[in-house]
């Protein structure tokens, strides 16, 4: 269940960020907007790590969560914020994403 948790604080990180980079984009009350969205998600996902701490090992549960955040965050940033594609940038973060699933592959 705690590994459940950890996924989803994980897309809330991307969430944070997401709302990070409309904010950056708008002015005014929008602006304020997202920020709040970026509060909102960044409590929740803290929330929801520190949950995920109380039964798996701390070093884990952080990488794992950094790593769905980082992976999420360029995601987002290549499909809706048209960062580029290149190569070696998907390439690595496909190493990411592999270092994730070997985490939790051995991990108890």
């Amino acid at each position: 269940m705690n590994w459940i948790l950890l996924i989803i604080a994980g897309l809330f990180e991307v969430a944070f960020a997401f709302c990070l980079g409309k904010a950056k984009e708008t002015i005014d009350t929008e602006q304020y907007l997202w920020y709040g969205g970026f509060l909102v998600a960044l409590v929740i996902s803290m929330s929801l790590l520190i949950k995920a701490t109380q039964t798996l090992p701390i070093g884990t549960a952080y990488a794992v969560w950094t790593g769905i955040g980082a992976v999420g965050t360029v995601l987002v940033g290549i499909f809706i914020f048209k960062e580029p594609a290149t190569f070696w940038r998907v390439f690595f973060i496909s190493t990411l994403i592999a270092s994730i699933i070997g985490l939790k592959a051995v991990s108890h």
